[in-house]
């Protein structure tokens, strides 16, 4: 049997995807059509509201900063809103650098990137913990997103799947696919040199390396992190493998 399309094919959205089909513990897979990731929904269409209806999506979880989420704000009938700010960092320090004087490099913002990353992984981890407690608390299908959905989606996607077992390749896989996915709009950002652009309006295994390099060598590894930093410990790992993962056959 054909499995569902990974990626929707929404008008008002270009990162929208489904968790969905990735080989879990027990090589369970992830269940289709409970958890989607995304870039910002406030361009859907009503054509696209009608697909999200159709999916069952009943909540939307927000991680874009305050200013980000107020200039591009949306309402999905049906669907709650659940706001978790983080705030973006990387323009602000990427503008700050350029006050200096300095020409920002490509390898300037892979390092800004990196920096980013590993902000997520400590500064960030009250936001994924209350990710995890909603999706704790309902297994209702569930779209999280950010701005461009590649790196606070990006993260909190690893996280998830992560969590349910998904191999540390087969996540980093998943969290690339913005890359072919994502379609950055125009006029952004123009006031940097492409090269920079093309670090900061995509992915690479650099970023999401970071902070993973970050929760093994700070806290001891995936298990300690999810268990002392997020909350989500041995029993809540194995209620999101029953509520997120196909039964055993």
């Amino acid at each position: 049997m054909q499995p569902p399309a990974r990626s929707l094919p929404l008008a008002g959205a270009t990162n929208f995807r489904d968790l969905g089909g990735y080989a879990g513990h027990g090589g369970r897979p992830v269940q289709w059509r409970r958890i989607f990731r995304s870039d910002h929904l406030a361009g859907l269409t009503a054509q696209d509201q009608a697909l999200l209806a159709q999916l069952g999506v009943a909540r939307a979880i927000d991680f874009r900063g305050q200013a980000e989420s107020a200039a591009l704000a949306y309402a999905l009938p049906g669907v709650a809103y659940h706001p978790l700010h983080i705030e973006p960092t990387v323009v602000q320090r990427a503008l700050e650098l350029q006050r200096t004087g300095r020409q920002l490099t490509a390898q300037d913002a892979v390092a800004l990137m990196q920096d980013t990353y590993r902000g997520f992984v400590h500064d960030n981890a009250p936001r994924f913990a209350e990710l995890f407690r909603l999706l704790l608390a309902s297994d209702a299908p569930t779209v999280f997103h950010c701005t461009a959905g590649k790196d606070r989606t990006g993260f909190a996607a690893a996280l998830i799947l992560l969590a349910l077992g998904v191999p540390r390749d087969v996540v980093m896989q998943d969290y690339l696919l913005t890359n072919t996915l994502y379609r950055r709009p125009p006029g952004l950002g123009s006031h940097a040199p492409e090269e920079v652009l093309a670090v900061l309006w995509r992915v690479q295994e650099e970023f999401l390396d970071a902070a993973l390099h970050k929760v093994d060598t700070e806290f001891g590894g995936l298990q300690p992190y999810l268990v002392d930093v997020l909350g989500v410990d041995a029993a809540a790992q194995r209620e999101l493998a029953q509520r997120y993962l196909q039964p055993a056959a």
